[in-house]
């Protein structure tokens, strides 16, 4: 069980999102809802389905700069500052607060993550040519379909 709570999806306590960077518990909003789908009567009357919140524009764990990254990277998904992540597929609430809490750790990990710029490249003197000489080759292919000229 010491790898859920290391890649931040045991369902209590302060969330490890990465090395650096940990949610505290007090910050993130669990509400329980059931769920639809195959399941019987244990599907309609338990409330098993979680929806994990967390108000990361009013967030103590990170910078503004990692805000400004955040709301950048998300979008519409992280609106008016809020970030919402819903896990039902589980019949267990437990299994699904652990889905939630992994899932939420994986999108904040992966908007935070530096993007690299574009390295602009040209292509090589043999490239060019190579495209030149396939440009030709294409035409002459296409001269010679086309009907003879009509005398």
């Amino acid at each position: 069980m010491a790898a859920d709570a290391d890649s931040g999806s045991a369902p209590f306590g302060d969330l490890q999102v990465s090395s650096r960077l940990t949610i505290p518990a007090a910050e993130l909003e669990e509400s329980f809802q059931t769920t639809g789908g195959p399941g019987g009567q244990h599907a309609n009357r338990s409330a098993t389905g979680v929806t994990l919140t967390w108000r990361y524009a009013t967030s103590s764990a990170i910078t503004d700069d990692e805000r400004e990254q955040l709301a950048a990277a998300l979008g519409r998904r992280g609106a008016a500052g809020v970030l919402r992540v819903v896990a039902d597929k589980s019949r267990s609430q437990w299994r699904n607060r652990s889905l939630a809490r992994s899932r939420l750790a994986r999108v904040v990990r992966d908007a935070l993550r530096p993007t690299t710029p574009r390295r602009a490249t040209k292509p090589s003197k043999a490239a060019r040519q190579r495209r030149l000489t396939e440009k030709k080759h294409r035409a002459e292919t296409k001269r010679l379909r086309r009907p003879p000229p009509a005398d």
